[in-house]
C-alpha cells in the first residue's frame, strides 16, 4: 500500500463524509417546524422525543436521588407525548404524581442489549483476526508485516474516524449512528468473506473499521450518560462482561473454523449476526439524546486525517522497509505536522472538532495516559503469541484459540467484581495490582522456547488477564468519571482515538522488533555454524550420511536434506528470539504503567461537578 493510494482514501473519505452531511443538513433545515412542550420535542412523523437537559443543574445531592426517577420518567413519556420532566420537577414532584405510562417508548434493557450486542461483534472481528492471520498469510502469500495491516490499519481508520464521533453524537441521534455502525460493519463483513486476495480484504477491514469507528464510541458516551458516576464502575465491569467475552469466545471459534472449515466462514458468520443486529436495533433501539447541531470543522477533520494516517503509516511501513527508509521518514515528519496543525487549529477554533481543554483536566489526561502505555503492550503481544503458537510450535488454530480461552473468560467474569471495588476504593489499589500481575505474566513471556509447555503458556495468560480486569476498565472510567456531562462525548472520542493510536503503535512497534531481530540472531547462528568449524563440520557431515541411510538417498541429496533441515530449525530458533525481544520491550512498557500507576489519585472515586 503506498502513502498515495492512504493520501487518496484519506481525502475521500473527508469528502463523502462532508457531502453526507450538507446532503442531511439541507434535508433537516426542509422539515416543517418542531413544536416544542416543556422537555419534549415531538417530529413530524411522532418518532423520537428527546430529553432536553436544563442549563441549570441541580445540586450534586438532588442530582444523585432523582436521576433514577428522571431516567424512568422519560423512558415511559415518548410515544403518549407525556412531558419529561426536568431534574428540578422530578425531585419535587411526589412519585405517585408522575406520569406512568403502560407503552413506554424505549426500554432500557432493551437499549443496552441491543448496544452490547453490537460493541460484542465489533470486537469480535478484532479479535478473530489474530488466530486466523496466520491462515491468512499463507493464503495471500503476504509476509507478518504485511498480514499486520489487517489489524493496524483497522484500528488506523478508527483513529481517524474517531475524533470525528463527538461531531456526530452532537448532530445525530444515537439510533442513527448506531444503524449506520452497523450497516457499516455488516458490509464490511461480506467483503471480507469473499476476498480472493490482500487489497480486497484490506477493503473489507476498513469498511468494518468505519462502523467500529462510530460504534465504540457511541457505546461508551451511552453508558457514561445513563449511569451516575457513583455506579459507573459496576456498570462498566458489566460491559466488559459483554466486551470481554467476544475475545475469550473470538480466537476459539475462529481457530475451529480455520481448522475445519476455511476462514471465510468466520466472515459469513459475522455478516449474519450484523445483520440481525440491524434488524434488532431497528425495532428496538430507540434511544436519542439532546442535539446541539455544530458546524462541522472540516479543517479540524482534514488535518486530523493527514496527521494521523500518515503517523500510522509510517510506523507500519516501519517494519517492511526500516526506520530509516526516506518514505517511512518523510510519513513520519507530514504526521507530526498534521497533528501539531491540528492542536493549534483546535485551540482557537470557533467550532471545535474535539474540545482539547479536557486535557487540562490532570485526572483524565494522566490515566489516559497510563492506558496507552498499556494498550501498547498489549496489542502486540495479542499479535505475536499466536504467531508463536501456530509458526513455530505447530499448535492448530483451535488450540491456538482454546489456550486464550481461560484467561479471557476470568478476565470478563472479574469485570464486575472490579468495578465495585473501582467504586469503593478507587484507582490507584487496583492499578497497582493488576499491573504487577501484567507486568510478571508479559516478562515470563520472554522466555519462550521449543520446549515451553502448552500448560504453562496458558497458566502465564490466565495469570496475565487476571491482572488486566483489574486495569482495563477501571482506568478508563476513572478517566471519564473526572470530566463534566458535557465533555463525556469529546471525552470518549479522545480516548478511543488515542487507544487506537496506541494499539496500532504498539503493534508496529513490537513486530518491527520482532522482524528486525530475528534477523539479526539468524545472521548470527550463521556466523556460528560455519565449514571452518572442524566439530561443527564432521557433525554435520555424519548426520547428512544418517539422513541420506534412512532415505535411502545418496550422500550428496542427505547432505541437502539436512541443510534444510538445519535452515528451518536455524529459522525457528532465531523467531522465537525475537519474539523473546519483542516480549521484553512490552514488558518495560508495563513496568513503565506499573511505576506511572502508584501516582494515580489515592482516593475513592473521584466526582466531578457538572
Amino acid at each position: 500500500m503506498s502513502s498515495t493510494i492512504i493520501a487518496v482514501y484519506a481525502v475521500f473519505c473527508v469528502a463523502i463524509f462532508a457531502a453526507v452531511n450538507l446532503v442531511l443538513r439541507r434535508k433537516k433545515n426542509a422539515e416543517p417546524a418542531v413544536e416544542e412542550h416543556s422537555g419534549t420535542v415531538k417530529h413530524e412523523h411522532d418518532e423520537e422525543t428527546v430529553y432536553r437537559a436544563e442549563a441549570t443543574e441541580p445540586s450534586q445531592e438532588e442530582g444523585r436521588a432523582s436521576s433514577e426517577e428522571v431516567l424512568q420518567a422519560a423512558a415511559t413519556a415518548v410515544e403518549e407525548e407525556i412531558p419529561v420532566p426536568t431534574p428540578e420537577q422530578a425531585a419535587q414532584q411526589p412519585q405517585s404524581e408522575q406520569p406512568q405510562s403502560e407503552k413506554p417508548a424505549f426500554s432500557i434493557a432493551a437499549v443496552l442489549t441491543v448496544l452490547v450486542l453490537g460493541m460484542f461483534i465489533s470486537i469480535l472481528n478484532q479479535t478473530v483476526i489474530n488466530v486466523a492471520l496466520p491462515a491468512l498469510m499463507n493464503e495471500f502469500n503476504i509476509s507478518t508485516s504485511t498480514g499486520q495491516w489487517l489489524s493496524t490499519g483497522f484500528m488506523l481508520v478508527n483513529g481517524i474516524l474517531v475524533p470525528i464521533s463527538a461531531y456526530l453524537i452532537q448532530t445525530f441521534t444515537y439510533r442513527k449512528l448506531f444503524l449506520a455502525a452497523m450497516t457499516f460493519f455488516t458490509v464490511g463483513s461480506i467483503v471480507c468473506a469473499i476476498a480472493v486476495n490482500f487489497p480486497i480484504m484490506m477493503a473489507g477491514r476498513v469498511i468494518q473499521a468505519v462502523g467500529a469507528g462510530i460504534l465504540m464510541p457511541v457505546g461508551m458516551n451511552i453508558f457514561m450518560t445513563l449511569f451516575p458516576p457513583a455506579k459507573r464502575g459496576a456498570a462498566m465491569g458489566l460491559l466488559g462482561v459483554a466486551m470481554i467475552l467476544a475475545p475469550a469466545i473470538g480466537p476459539t471459534i475462529a481457530g475451529w473454523l480455520v481448522e475445519n472449515y476455511t476462514w471465510n466462514l468466520m466472515f459469513y458468520g459475522m455478516f449474519v449476526i450484523g445483520l440481525v443486529i440491524f434488524l434488532l436495533a431497528l425495532r428496538l433501539f430507540t434511544l436519542v439524546q439532546p442535539l446541539s447541531k455544530p458546524k462541522f470543522d472540516l479543517v479540524g477533520a482534514i488535518s486530523s486525517t493527514i496527521g494521523l494516517g500518515t503517523l500510522l503509516y509510517g510506523f507500519s511501513e516501519a517494519g517492511n522497509k526500516g526506520w530509516d527508509s526516506a518514505e517511512v521518514i518523510i510519513m513520519f515528519i507530514i504526521g507530526v505536522i498534521g497533528l501539531v496543525f491540528f492542536v493549534r487549529w483546535e485551540l482557537k477554533a470557533e467550532t471545535k472538532l474535539l474540545d482539547l481543554t479536557i486535557f487540562s483536566i490532570p485526572a483524565f489526561s494522566f490515566t489516559l495516559f497510563i492506558n496507552m502505555i498499556i494498550t501498547m503492550a498489549l496489542f502486540g503481544g495479542m499479535l505475536l503469541l499466536p504467531v508463536y503458537l501456530q509458526n513455530i510450535r505447530g499448535f492448530t488454530p483451535i488450540e491456538s484459540g482454546l489456550l486464550l480461552l481461560p484467561g479471557s473468560l476470568i478476565m470478563g467474569l472479574m469485570g464486575p467484581f472490579a468495578g465495585k471495588l473501582f467504586d469503593k476504593y478507587g484507582i490507584r489499589p487496583l492499578a497497582i495490582f493488576g499491573m504487577i500481575l501484567m507486568t510478571y505474566g508479559t516478562y515470563e513471556y520472554t522466555h519462550l522456547s521449543l520446549d515451553t509447555s502448552y500448560g504453562h503458556i496458558m497458566s502465564i495468560y490466565i495469570l496475565r488477564s487476571f491482572g488486566m480486569a483489574f486495569i482495563m476498565m477501571p482506568i478508563m472510567t476513572a478517566g471519564m468519571n473526572a470530566l463534566p456531562m458535557n465533555k463525556i462525548s469529546h471525552g470518549t472520542a479522545s480516548q478511543n482515538t488515542l487507544r487506537s493510536v496506541a494499539g496500532a503503535i504498539g503493534t508496529a512497534i513490537l513486530v518491527t522488533v520482532m522482524t528486525r531481530q530475528t534477523t539479526f540472531h539468524a545472521a548470527d547462528y550463521t556466523n556460528q555454524v560455519t565449514a571452518t568449524n572442524p566439530v561443527l563440520s564432521t557433525s554435520f557431515a555424519q548426520a547428512g550420511q544418517g539422513v541420506a541411510a534412512l532415505a535411502h538417498v545418496p550422500a550428496q541429496t542427505g547432505s541437502a536434506l539436512e541443510t534444510t533441515l538445519l535452515y528451518s530449525q536455524v529459522m525457528k530458533l532465531s523467531t522465537i528470539n525475537g519474539i523473546n525481544d519483542a516480549f521484553w520491550v512490552a514488558t518495560v512498557l508495563s513496568g513503565l504503567a506499573l511505576v506511572l500507576s502508584f501516582f494515580l489519585h489515592s482516593g475513592k472515586r473521584q466526582t466531578t461537578k457538572k
